[in-house]
């Protein structure tokens, strides 16, 4: 089993849960009321709001603040720089914490370097947000985003390659289906 490791220039604030295996590198903080599971790596200088949950297996690269309303399911990375949002309309004189949306970023999903997610947004299972990238609504299961705003370029499979017209992941080997819009693996 795995220990967990806490660099000695990082904060966790008492009442934090942290699962085995979890590494928090330099300069970063974990609020109380966070849940991190397990095998996670927090690179340098990460914020972990309260309230927020980051499943097993998560990559969270440096410089990266996952604020209070954000959910990462299991196997998430989150790209260097990457940007959370939690208020829709925020103004330093208006007190709005009891407003943060919540935003979901569903099993597999990557988040590129300097894309913003805007709050309120559910990001669909192994999605692949382009570096970038600026998020406003809800990304389909599977879907490649680029761009400001973005739009979808097109389909990637599990491992994160860009599938053909044939859908078949070049990687894997895995096949997939275009049904009503949305993209899925068969024989799952």
């Amino acid at each position: 089993m795995n220990k967990l490791f806490i660099h000695e220039t990082a904060v966790v604030d008492e009442g934090a849960k942290i699962g085995s295996g979890t590494k928090v590198w330099h300069f970063s903080h974990v609020m109380g009321t966070a849940q991190i599971g397990e095998n996670c790596v927090l690179g340098q200088n990460v914020f972990v709001g309260n309230k927020t949950v980051l499943g097993n297996n998560v990559k969270v690269q440096n410089n990266v603040s996952v604020y209070e309303g954000v959910v990462c399911e299991d196997d998430v990375f989150l790209g260097p720089s990457m940007v959370f949002t939690n208020v829709v309309n925020p103004r330093s004189a208006v007190n709005r914490k009891e407003e943060f949306k919540k935003t979901r970023v569903k099993k597999g999903s990557t988040i590129g370097a300097n894309a913003t997610i805007v709050c309120g947004i559910t990001l669909g299972e192994y999605c692949f947000i382009g570096a970038g990238a600026v998020i406003t609504k809800d990304v389909k299961p599977f879907a490649l985003m680029v761009g400001v705003p973005a739009r979808q370029k097109g389909w990637v499979s599990r491992s994160g390659a860009i599938l053909g017209e044939d859908l078949v992941c070049p990687e894997t080997g895995e096949k997939y289906i275009l049904a009503g819009g949305y993209l899925k693996l068969l024989n799952e």
